[in-house]
């Protein structure tokens, strides 16, 4: 008898039968002598919809809720149906005798197998292989030690714990609200604390209280000094501090200072981290503009099509053992273009692997996103996947490179009982920072962030970033202990403290990934436990989350900033109170971790959801509360007469019929890279056909003809082809729904 091996998706499954010695080719599948190889798509099988239990939910009235079936159902995905069906198939088969579930190690991918065994209403013996990488050695080593299936089966009703509490919330709340305000709302345990946050940080930036601060500068011997007051900071906020300020000043200037001390350190700097998902998504938005959902595509290609990196869908930072004997053949990989010296150096030594990214401790699911052992040259990629790409390579190699060494000289100089510093900074090896040169002649160097949180600081920590401004890069006068010299010229700095700044798709997921601040409890173990389980959504999720959020109009992008709408705004005022919290998200959480390990049980944790949604769309059903349609048009919809909304989104403007059931959308205007001439910010295109024009904020316009040929003319910008894919893009963007994850649901309201 043989076994039936289920993997996840096709690119492991294929691994695996290679591994296996299963080569001979079928439809979905492949076989050998002992196994037959066959996979997923991702999820082949989900909750069924609610309109498949009852004719009464079929359309959306507040009478027919909350929908709490006895028991949920699933149901095969339609578009994934012909793959579920050769599942199915090699189940079935006489000669199959064991089925080995070889999903993701995790709760998710325990959930992907067993939905798939239970629709289709196989009884078989079962098997689990449990890895977090899919090396040849580890995949050996894991069917070398099969674990029976009946272990995990306490973390399949936790996975299926989460899914049905997400379906009869999220489900039941989004047609309450909808239903309620007749209008097109959602929520959800992810996207509303999402919202939440921005909301938040929107609040702080309105009342955010500037405070002006003031420090003093002297110069002496050609060295710009810095003034420390008592606390050792370089400013004082208040206008007393001020006078006391001019009095230093008065009192310094002209007059001569000591060299007091001078103290060298020897400092490494240490080369960052591998990349997760979630710092590959910051990344690539703060330095190219990709939005998190970008970033993803292009990993996906690179790791599907061009198999030239590992899994994306990661939150792991370190990679395991196992895989450093690979380690040599991944660094070949990445020799084309711009690293080739740099693999060069790194393989005339033995190639280890150190505590600093080896960990098996510290892999859950999958290690951390690296290249594989199969190179590819840059230019044979596409920008987006080139970018990305070259940021795996420069991080992967970086790892492997000695520390950046350098000298740190702060001297102190004493002027009539004052103190000032200055700070110099002298590299002596660069070390990994050799990458940071490469990338720069790349054109990928990382810009410092200016979105991070540190950006803004309260009093105590302004001084701190001030500091770090002033320190020169490179080496400073050659100063003795008890020199002597004048302070020819003083100037008092005056400044004020600054706002948060909004959101970019970079900080947001920072957000969303560590959203503690956010958490109104003062509950130790709630934050505890968002912070070990990875925050709201997963590394694999927040892209469309993000995506969601702005495809249903509740955010909307302003040049690289995050904004709630109007309609984001009133769905928080909307939404149940519990469901706009992270909280929620964390009691889950250490109750689906109390299943999995077995000390509670699942039927307990259904009976608490059930009550809570009957209590969430009673809340709504007598709110007094209304929703506003404050983006109406006077302009009727060609094909229901309904009066359009105009609505905002990351790539445009758009006019949309109201009435869901309609569907009508005209595109009025599309963001662009196209630069005004004139101020030089981004310009949109408006209008239909030989009729489209770029207009700029500051009032220029051009039509998209005169633009193409002075482009052409000028020798650069804008080719037919990148006009031509781009407006294939457009045209492409123009027929997807306006709300991907609900446009199913929604397509069916009935009210």
């Amino acid at each position: 008898m043989k076994s039936l091996v289920i993997a996840e998706k096709p690119s492991v499954g294929r691994d695996i039968a290679r591994v296996l010695g299963c080569s001979k080719g079928g439809n979905g599948f492949l076989e050998g002598r002992d196994y037959v190889v066959t996979w997923a798509l991702g999820h082949l099988v989900e909750l069924a919809d609610p309109e498949s239990y009852t004719d009464q939910w079929k359309t959306w009235k507040m009478e027919t809720l909350p929908m709490l079936p006895e028991k949920l159902e699933i149901q095969v995905i339609p578009k994934t149906g012909k793959q579920y069906q050769t599942v199915k198939t090699q189940m079935y088969r006489k000669d199959i005798g064991t089925i080995i579930i070889a999903t993701d190690a995790g709760r998710e991918g325990e959930l992907v197998a067993r939905w798939i065994i239970k629709k289709a209403g196989v009884h078989k013996p079962m098997k689990r292989l449990w890895i977090s990488s899919v090396t040849d050695q580890a995949i050996r080593q894991g069917f070398a030690h099969l674990k029976d299936a009946k272990e995990y089966q306490k973390l399949y009703e936790a996975a299926v714990a989460r899914a049905e509490a997400d379906w009869l919330v999220g489900l039941n709340a989004t047609r309450a609200l909808t239903v309620r305000h007749n209008a097109q709302l959602s929520c959800g345990r992810v996207q509303t604390p999402t919202l939440a946050m921005i909301a938040k940080r929107e609040t702080q930036i309105k009342s955010f209280q500037p405070k002006s601060y003031y420090g003093l500068k002297a110069i002496g011997s050609g060295a710009t000094f810095t003034w420390k007051n008592k606390d050792n900071s370089d400013f004082v906020f208040s206008s007393a501090a001020l006078q006391t300020i001019r009095g230093i000043q008065a009192k310094i200037t002209n007059s001569t200072a000591t060299i007091e001390e001078i103290k060298k350190k020897q400092q490494k700097s240490y080369a960052p981290q591998l990349y997760d998902l979630t710092s590959l998504q910051q990344d690539a938005n703060r330095m190219f503009g990709f939005s998190a959902k970008q970033t993803l595509d292009y990993m996906q290609h690179l790791y599907e099509h061009y198999k030239v990196v590992t899994y994306p869908r990661t939150d792991s930072r370190y990679l395991t053992k196992d895989l450093v004997a690979t380690l040599p053949e991944r660094i070949r990989a990445c020799r084309f273009g711009s690293y080739s010296s740099i693999c060069g150096q790194l393989l005339k030594a033995p190639v280890k692997g150190n505590a600093s990214f080896v960990n098996d401790k510290k892999v859950s699911d999958h290690h951390a996103i690296i290249p594989t052992e199969q190179g590819v040259s840059p230019r044979d990629l596409e920008y987006g996947e080139r970018k990305i790409y070259e940021l795996v390579v420069s991080r992967f190699l970086a790892v492997f490179m000695p520390p950046c060494e350098y000298e740190q000289t702060e001297v102190t100089a004493v002027c009539e009982g004052e103190r000032f510093t200055i700070k110099g900074k002298i590299i002596r090896k660069a070390g990994w920072q050799e990458i940071q040169k490469i990338q720069k002649e790349a054109g990928i160097l990382p810009e410092e962030d200016p979105d991070s949180d540190s950006s803004y600081a309260d009093e105590a920590g302004l001084a701190q970033g001030k500091t770090r401004e002033n320190e020169i890069q490179g080496s400073l006068p050659d100063f003795t202990k008890g020199q002597k010299l004048l302070f020819t010229e003083t100037k008092i700095t005056e400044g004020k403290t600054k706002p948060p700044l909004p959101f970019t798709e970079a900080t947001l997921l920072a957000a969303m990934e560590n959203p503690i601040k956010y958490m109104e409890s003062s509950d130790q173990s709630l934050k505890k436990t968002l912070g070990e389980t990875g925050g709201l959504g997963t590394v694999a999720t927040r892209a469309d989350i993000i995506e969601k959020l702005f495809s249903s109009f509740m955010i909307e992008k302003k040049d690289k900033y995050i904004h709630l709408t109007s309609k984001g705004r009133q769905v928080l005022e909307l939404a149940p109170q519990g469901l706009t919290s992270p909280e929620l998200t964390a009691r889950w959480e250490q109750q689906l971790a109390d299943i999995a390990k077995g000390t509670s049980e699942k039927k307990d944790f259904e009976a608490e959801i059930r009550a809570y949604t009957v209590d969430l769309v009673k809340d709504i059903a007598a709110s007094s509360k209304t929703y506003r349609h404050d983006n109406l048009t006077g302009k009727k919809c060609p094909e229901c007469g309904k009066l359009l909304l105009e609505v905002s989104h990351k790539n445009g403007r758009m006019l949309v019929c109201q009435d869901r059931e309609c569907g009508y959308r005209k595109t009025l205007s599309k963001n662009t890279n196209a630069r005004c001439p004139q101020c030089h910010k981004k310009m949109e295109l408006v209008g239909d056909g030989e009729n489209q024009k770029f207009i700029c904020v500051c009032g220029y316009r051009e039509k998209l003809s005169a633009f193409e040929k002075r482009k052409k003319e000028s020798g650069g910008g804008v080719s037919k082809k990148d006009v031509s894919k781009y407006m294939n893009k457009m045209k492409q963007e123009a027929k997807e729904p306006l709300n991907n994850a609900f446009a199913s649901a929604f397509a069916k309201i009935k009210i």
